[in-house]
C-alpha cells in the first residue's frame, strides 16, 4: 500500500512546493491539492460534512491554483506522483486544460494523475454554467474531450456541451493514458460512472463501511468489462496502524493524510513523524 500527502493549500503556511518536497524527502509516494475556482457568497449547496452553507475550513476560500501549485511541486522533485482530491474538470474548458495537464505530466516525467469530483457546490458549479442535474455528464464529456487530445494526432468531439473539430495539440502526457480517480460517496451510482469514466475511487472523509463499498465496486468493474482492478485510495485521519492494516487487506492501494494547516517547520516536522509511525524511509 502507498501512502500519500494532500495539501490544502491556501496563501498561508506552507508553499505547495514545500510540502511536496518534504513528503518526498521523507519517504511519501504521492502528493496531493484540492481545487475550489470561488465560493460564492451566497450559496443554496450544503456542505458535505456540515451539512448546510457553513464552511468547515476558511481555506476553502483561498485555495491556490491546482495546476500552478504542482507545477511548482514538480520542480522541486524527481519521484513523488502529482495530484488533486480533487479537482473539478466540469468548470475549465477541456481544450485547455487538456494543454494544462498534457504540460505537467510532460514536464513532471509522467507523474501526473487527476483526482476528480463531480461539484458539491453547485452554485459555484453554476458560476461556470455547469447545470446542477448535468454535472456528471458535463465532466465525462471533458474527459472524453481531453483524451482524444492527448491520445489522437488530430482529435475531435462532438457532444452535447463540447464541440470541436479536427484539431493539433502537443504536448501529448508521457504516460499513455492519465489516470483518473474519482473522489465521490461510494454509492451504486458513482461506480457506475467510475467503471464507464474513470481509473480508480477517492473515498471521502467520512467514508464507513470501507470492505461492502469496495466489493460493490469490483463487482460493478466487473460487470463492465474493465480489465485489471480499479485504484482505491482512502483518505485518512490521524495515523490508526490498525485501520491501515485492515485497508491493505481490502486491497485499499494508498493511504492519503492530510497535512496540518501551519508554518513550514511544523510541517516538516509533522511528516518525519508521520513517515516513522508509517514506517516509511525517506528518500527511496
Amino acid at each position: 500500500m502507498r501512502y500519500g500527502i494532500v495539501l490544502f493549500t491556501s496563501d498561508r503556511g506552507i508553499t505547495p512546493a514545500d510540502a511536496a518536497a518534504a513528503a518526498e524527502q521523507a519517504g511519501f509516494d504521492a502528493f496531493y491539492v484540492p481545487e475550489h475556482t470561488h465560493i460564492p457568497v451566497v450559496r443554496a449547496a450544503a456542505h458535505p460534512r456540515t451539512g448546510d452553507a457553513s464552511l468547515p475550513d476558511d481555506r476553502y476560500l483561498r485555495t491556490l491554483d491546482p495546476w500552478v501549485a504542482l507545477a511548482t511541486a514538480a520542480s522541486v522533485t524527481s519521484r513523488i506522483t502529482l495530484s488533486t482530491a480533487v479537482a473539478l474538470p466540469a468548470e475549465h474548458h477541456p481544450i485547455t486544460l487538456a494543454k494544462t495537464l498534457a504540460s505537467l505530466d510532460h514536464l513532471s516525467g509522467g507523474r501526473v494523475s487527476l483526482g476528480v469530483g463531480f461539484g458539491w457546490n453547485t452554485d459555484e458549479m453554476a458560476h461556470h454554467g455547469v447545470p446542477a442535474n448535468k454535472r456528471r455528464t458535463v465532466l465525462r464529456e471533458h474527459l472524453d474531450a481531453m483524451r482524444a487530445l492527448w491520445s489522437e494526432e488530430e482529435a475531435s468531439f462532438a457532444g452535447q456541451f463540447v464541440n470541436f473539430g479536427p484539431s493539433w495539440s502537443w504536448p501529448k502526457p508521457v504516460q499513455k493514458r492519465i489516470p483518473v480517480i474519482l473522489g465521490a460517496a461510494g454509492t451504486e451510482q458513482s461506480f457506475t460512472w467510475l467503471a464507464k469514466n474513470a481509473d480508480g475511487w477517492l473515498t471521502t472523509p467520512t467514508e464507513d463501511s470501507l470492505g461492502a463499498k469496495i466489493e460493490l465496486l469490483r463487482r460493478i468493474w466487473r460487470e463492465r468489462e474493465r480489465q485489471g482492478s480499479p485504484d482505491i485510495v482512502a483518505l485518512a485521519g490521524r495515523h490508526d496502524a490498525a485501520q491501515l492494516a485492515q485497508w491493505a487487506e481490502l486491497g485499499v492501494t494508498e493511504a492519503v493524510f492530510g497535512l496540518p494547516d501551519r508554518d513550514a517547520d511544523d510541517v516538516r516536522a509533522y511528516l518525519t513523524r508521520l513517515a516513522g509511525k508509517l514506517g516509511i524511509e525517506g528518500a527511496r
